[in-house]
């Protein structure tokens, strides 16, 4: 079993903290720069963030982005399903399908368990405490 998020999503969570610690409007190509990718990529990463109205975007040799809500009312959990979109809880990680009433599987029970204690933690962890190790 494997548990992932996109590259894309750890990339959206570096810049929402480097759009925090300036505290004003970045160039692309200095967020870029900050989170360690191209300026041809950043749009895919921060239109999720955009759309969202957590960031600001500006065209032109004046813009770029910058953060416009307070980061810490954004969770860890916000942030993946802001990218990668909402969490999946309907589909049996066994029979691919809806798993419930009569016909649960054999891991229903502790899967449920499990899943839901993965996404209240996230949803308890601000997205600024995530740190790179």
């Amino acid at each position: 079993m494997k548990f992932a998020i996109q590259k894309k999503t750890g990339l959206a969570v570096e810049a929402l903290q480097a759009l925090h610690t300036t505290q004003t409007t970045m160039q692309s190509s200095d967020l870029a720069a900050a989170i360690d990718t191209t300026q041809m990529y950043l749009p895919q990463i921060m239109s999720p963030l955009v759309k969202k109205g957590w960031v600001h975007s500006k065209r032109g040799p004046t813009g770029g982005y910058r953060l416009v809500v307070d980061p810490e009312t954004i969770s860890t959990l916000d942030c993946i399903e802001a990218v990668e979109g909402e969490t999946d809880t309907a589909t049996c990680i066994l029979q691919g399908g809806p798993c419930g009433g009569e016909a649960q599987c054999s891991l229903h029970v502790p899967w449920r368990a499990a899943r839901t204690a993965l996404l209240e933690e996230l949803a308890a962890v601000p997205v600024l405490t995530i740190t790179r190790h």
